[in-house]
């Protein structure tokens, strides 16, 4: 029994009706589309008569097709013109009024006049820079380029004294706009790294001399100078650490002592005798030494280690050149044991008779432990210490003598030399 879905039943003769009793759907034996006897081809009716709508064309499948590459290519051309328009569009009106939100309102700030975006605030980083930098200058002498700045309208600059010790042949200095101008020497003091030296120049602008006593560890501060030849350099870090002791020189050479502020500042070869300033924009420090892992001075670099000397005492050494030619050296009046470091804090080997430290009643064999409440390890704390002070300042000691500790109050002197 089947339900007719693949009956086959042969077609009436031409012409002739389908049997009465033809089931339902042998209808569709005359259907050309479904009659499996049709013919291939098919056969339209011819159009009614009386002017009728004429059937829709049937298109041949088989029939040559048109090309569509005129259409791509007129497609193509028209996104192109589209997307540049839309763009130039779209650059001048946010150049003009910024972007708009949908509905019509600027998205973001309006851009801000250049006159505008260069004038910082006085106080800000860059406000400070553009303030300090037309009193530092580049020193350049025979085989050496340093750093200076300003401290008199007629040309006093205050350097480091490392920086002109190869000679004041051919000195001169530039200028953070581009001028130059000769400096001759002034004075120097070796052991403390302080150098004076005169531009021929006036109409200068000085910086402002802060307080080295005033500052904290933890303060924000500039550092200008020249690093590695690189003029008009400024470079921020803070105040590290304070009173870090520190000798340096060469083998035979001047022995250098330093009671220096410690910063992370970026320094390098270079930059010693700038400025080390702080947010008001005054300068507490000359930046003098830096420490590296390179083993020689050509390999030396910033690691974040870097000394200045205060300006209290810069300050008071330059004006002791300028005034006197030299500078006067701070003493305690006793020698120290040196190259040892059995005990911690300041043997003193000798104690000159009516010094400072024998009025104060130490005596030699005495070990200095502490100097105005700053801890001493050994022999360089106490002499780095006692030239950051001027001479006549009262300063309290701790001495150890066998087991027992004492106090003494110590007035400062300057060396007779």
């Amino acid at each position: 029994m089947t339900d007719g879905w693949n009956a086959r039943n042969a077609p009436p003769p031409a012409g002739q009706p389908l049997p009465q009793n033809a089931s339902w759907w042998s209808d569709a034996l005359a259907d050309p589309w479904r009659d499996p006897y049709a013919p291939a081809q098919v056969v339209l009716p011819p159009p009614p008569p009386g002017g009728g709508p004429a059937p829709e064309p049937v298109t041949d499948p088989d029939a040559p097709r048109r090309s569509l590459t005129p259409v791509l290519l007129i497609c193509l051309i028209t996104a192109l013109l589209a997307g540049g328009l839309g763009g130039t569009l779209g650059f001048v009106f946010a150049v003009r009024g910024g972007l708009a939100d949908t509905g019509g309102n600027p998205l973001g700030a309006p851009p801000a006049e250049p006159s505008a975006a260069v004038n910082r605030a006085p106080d800000s980083l860059a406000g400070v820079a553009k303030k300090v930098l037309p009193s530092v200058v580049t020193v350049r002498v025979t085989g050496a380029i340093g750093s200076g700045f300003v401290v008199s309208a007629n040309g006093y600059v205050i350097t480091n004294d490392h920086v002109v010790e190869s000679g004041s042949d051919n000195m001169s200095v530039s200028f953070s706009d581009g001028t130059t101008a000769k400096a001759t020497l002034v004075g120097r003091d070796p052991e403390s790294d302080i150098a004076v030296i005169k531009v021929a120049k006036s109409g200068l602008t000085p910086v402002a001399i802060g307080n080295s006593d005033a500052i904290a560890v933890g303060d924000p501060v500039l550092a200008f100078g020249s690093p590695l030849a690189l003029v008009n350099t400024v470079t921020a870090g803070i105040v590290s650490a304070l009173d870090r002791t520190i000798q340096s020189g060469d083998p035979g050479g001047t022995t250098r002592y330093y009671a220096a502020i410690q910063t992370d500042a970026a320094v390098n070869q270079g930059n010693s005798g700038g400025p080390l300033v702080n947010a008001a924009g005054q300068v507490v420090g000359v930046n003098s030494v830096i420490r590296s892992l390179g083993t020689t001075e050509t390999d030396a670099g910033n690691i974040g280690l870097a000394f200045a000397i205060p300006i209290n005492q810069a300050k008071r050494l330059a004006g002791d050149i300028i005034d006197h030619g030299k500078a006067r050296r701070t003493v305690i009046g006793a020698e120290v044991a040196t190259g040892t470091r059995t005990v911690t804090g300041a043997r003193l080997r000798s104690v000159q008779p009516a010094g400072p430290a024998a009025t104060a009643g130490l005596k030699a064999g005495d070990v200095i432990t502490k100097l105005d409440n700053h801890v001493l390890e050994d022999s360089t704390d106490l002499i780095a210490l006692v030239r950051k002070y001027a001479p006549g300042t009262v300063v309290p000691v701790e001495y150890r003598r066998g087991a027992k500790t004492a106090t003494a109050s110590v007035t400062l002197v300057a060396d007779s030399n």
